[in-house]
């Protein structure tokens, strides 16, 4: 299954990283699809990019609460507390470290990576509540 990692700003001011595992309940929706998932959530939008093999975005913080949904190719990221994450097709980031010494991300191997940019809205949680 893919992961989902969580970068975030732990209360020493340095950024961290976990693992943390969806919360998947049955579901069927209206047009008769049905499986597992998570509830739905409130995001401000999407956005598309490509980085290229090498590509390093150094010490940077988010710019907002947001997913980075690996598509294709393969990321490195790296948080304060020296912990890395590699992230590949399937994998999501919830980018949440707003403030302190952020992380970098990498792109490690020889492709390009494809991945796509989801602001949550103001206010929303992951996995579908309200804050």
């Amino acid at each position: 299954m893919p992961k989902i990692w969580r970068v975030y700003t732990g209360s020493d001011g340095t950024s961290h990283i976990a693992e943390l595992p969806l919360a998947m309940k049955p579901f069927k929706d209206v047009e008769g699809a049905h499986g597992e998932g998570t509830e739905l959530q409130s995001v401000a939008g999407i956005a598309f990019r490509v980085s290229p093999p090498g590509y390093v975005l150094s010490w940077h913080c988010a710019p907002r609460r947001q997913y980075s949904i690996s598509l294709s190719g393969t990321a490195e990221v790296e948080v304060g507390d020296g912990s890395k994450a590699r992230l590949g097709p399937g994998d999501v980031l919830l980018a949440e470290d707003l403030t302190g010494q952020g992380h970098v991300t990498r792109v490690v191997g020889d492709q390009p990576r494809f991945y796509a940019i989801v602001p949550l809205a103001e206010g929303e949680s992951p996995g579908g509540s309200k804050r």
